[in-house]
C-alpha cells in the first residue's frame, strides 16, 4: 500500500508541479534559472562520483544500527555497505542539487541530519569550503565509513558527530551563532523532523535554508511537511516531492511552489 501512495504522490506531483516558465515569484525564478535548472557539469561531481563508484562496489558488511523510521527496502541490521551505497545515498541528481543550492546560498554555518556514507557531506562542503559544518549520524559504522570517505575527499572542517540527534543536534545548534543551511535527512518521523525544525527557528535569519528530505516518505512525513509550510515564519517553501526548501524571507509574501524536478 505504502508503494502505491507513494506513486499515486508521485502522479499528482507531477500532474500539478510546474517550472520556471509558470513561476511568477522573481526570487524563485532566479533559482531555478539559475541554481535549480543548471544541469551543466561541475569539476567537483566526477570527484565525488567516483567515491560512490567505490562504495558501490565495498563488499564489507557492518552493523547498522537505525535510530529513525527505518528502509523501505531492507530493515537487516547486518548489511553490506555497496547495498547502503545503491539503496540509501541521495542519487547523484539530488546531492548535486543539494551542493547547487549551497554553492549559491554561500552559508557560513551549515548542518547535516543523516551523514550516511558520507558522499552528500562531501558535496556540501566543497560547495561551501569555508563554512563550519557539522554531520550528525546516529550509526557509529557507518560514520566509519563515512570518515573514511572525507579524508579520501581531502576536504578539510566536516564536523563528525555520532549518536542520537535528539541527544546531540540542540548542543550543535546552540554553539552556532546562526543557522545558514540545514538538511534534514534522517529518521523520517512525523514528531522527529518538527521537533528538529521547531529547535532550528530560534537561529534561523532572512538567508536560511531549510531542506527537508523524503517529504512524501510516509504519512507522518506528509503531515510534518504540511505543518512546516504553515507555520507563521516560513514565508517560501517549494516542494519538489523528493525534498522540501523552506525559506524565511521577511517581507516576502508567503507562497508555496511546486516545482518539476
Amino acid at each position: 500500500m505504502l508503494n502505491l501512495s507513494f506513486a499515486r504522490d508521485f502522479i499528482l506531483h507531477r500532474l500539478q508541479a510546474k517550472t520556471r516558465h509558470g513561476t511568477h515569484s522573481p526570487f524563485v525564478y532566479r533559482l531555478l534559472d539559475e541554481v535549480i535548472y543548471d544541469f551543466d557539469n561541475k569539476k567537483v561531481y566526477e570527484k565525488v562520483e567516483n567515491l560512490r563508484n567505490d562504495l558501490l562496489s565495498d563488499k564489507r558488511v557492518i552493523n547498522v544500527t537505525d535510530l529513525g523510521a527505518g528502509s523501505l527496502l531492507n530493515n537487516s541490521k547486518k548489511k553490506l555497505v555497496r547495498d547502503i551505497a545503491k539503496n540509501t545515498l541521495k542519487p547523484a541528481r539530488l546531492a548535486q542539487l543539494l551542493f547547487r543550492l549551497v554553492s549559491d546560498l554561500k552559508p557560513a554555518y551549515m548542518i547535516e541530519l543523516g551523514t550516511c556514507l558520507g558522499t552528500t557531506s562531501v558535496y556540501l562542503k566543497f560547495a561551501s569550503p569555508e563554512a563550519q559544518f557539522y554531520t550528525l549520524e546516529g550509526c557509529p559504522e557507518t560514520a566509519e565509513i563515512a570518515a573514511e570517505v572525507i579524508l579520501k575527499a581531502g576536504t578539510t572542517g566536516i564536523r563528525q558527530i555520532v549518536g542520537n540527534f535528539d541527544d546531540k543536534l540542540p548542543a550543535v545548534i546552540e554553539k552556532l551563532e546562526r543557522l545558514d543551511f540545514v538538511f534534514v535527512d534522517g529518521n523520517h518521523q512525523k514528531e522527529a523532523t518538527l521537533r528538529y525544525f521547531e529547535w532550528c527557528l530560534p537561529k534561523v535569519h532572512d538567508g536560511t535554508l531549510l531542506i527537508f528530505d523524503d517529504i512524501y516518505w510516509s504519512d507522518g512525513m506528509k503531515e510534518a511537511w504540511a505543518t512546516i509550510k504553515a507555520h507563521p515564519q516560513v514565508t517560501v517553501t517549494i516542494d519538489m516531492f523528493w525534498v522540501g526548501l523552506v525559506y524565511f524571507r521577511k517581507g516576502q509574501v508567503k507562497e508555496d511552489f511546486r516545482i518539476r524536478y
